[in-house]
């Protein structure tokens, strides 16, 4: 851990909401996909219409509006830790962010990294990527690689040290290591209310960006690398 370059890894995290603002817009066939996926989750107890405003945390039924990124400046220039969001419509935001990964993130050396990230970030982009017929980018092609050959870091799988039946949220593993939450504004489940009902992508947007930089400041605590200082985080507005 205490031997990878900091200045090659892109740090991530996206936020998601149902594709439809209610479930009376959705399609009668894809009302009936979602309650056959989310049968086993809502038991007999809750139908999938007052179920759908989960519906964000699935690729097939949900979208992603959000996609920031975070990564250091060269050794060169004085330790600062750059963001960069990408927002709007999904497929523009993907085919930029799969740009940004190609042209910047692409040598054998560069590594993304998220929190739970390995089983919810990663995999959410590649398939809506898919879905909207955008080829893959090579960090995102894991097909017949081996698991030290994925370019991929996630916070939650170092801080589990092997025991995979623990997890640990962003909000839990930041209090316990002494790092200030990001959850000052918004929860996840908050997202999508934000999104549909108040119009405030740019609320989202500072609460995705803050996520990075907890990814971010988790990933030096792991590796004792001093915390970064407020003068050293450079958010998006301020580019």
């Amino acid at each position: 851990m205490g031997k990878i370059d900091l200045h090659n890894i892109l740090f991530l995290d996206i936020e998601t909401v149902p594709l439809y603002e209610d479930f009376g817009q959705v399609p009668e066939e894809e009302k009936y996909f979602f309650a056959e996926k989310t049968a086993y989750q809502r038991k007999d107890e809750i139908t999938a219409e007052a179920f759908y405003e989960r519906a964000g945390i699935w690729a097939e039924f949900g979208k992603i509006i959000c996609l920031s990124v975070g990564y250091f400046t060269p050794a060169n220039k004085r330790k600062e830790f750059r963001l960069k969001s990408f927002i709007g419509e999904e497929k523009k935001l993907l085919v930029v962010f799969k740009d940004l990964i190609e042209i910047h993130f692409s040598r054998p050396q560069n590594l993304l990294c998220g929190h739970n990230a390995k089983e919810f970030d990663f995999p959410y982009i590649a398939r809506r990527m898919l879905i909207h017929r955008i080829s893959l980018p090579q960090k995102l092609q894991l097909f017949n690689k081996k698991p030290w050959e994925i370019p991929h870091l996630d916070t939650l799988h170092l801080w589990r040290f092997g025991d995979y039946k623990h997890y640990t949220s962003l909000k839990l593993m930041a209090h316990v290591l002494g790092i200030p939450s990001p959850k000052d504004d918004i929860e996840g489940s908050q997202v999508a209310q934000v999104y549909y009902h108040e119009k405030n992508i740019k609320r989202i947007k500072a609460y995705c960006e803050k996520d990075v930089v907890t990814v971010a400041q988790l990933f030096l605590s792991l590796t004792n690398e001093p915390l970064l200082k407020d003068n050293q985080i450079i958010f998006s507005d301020t580019n």
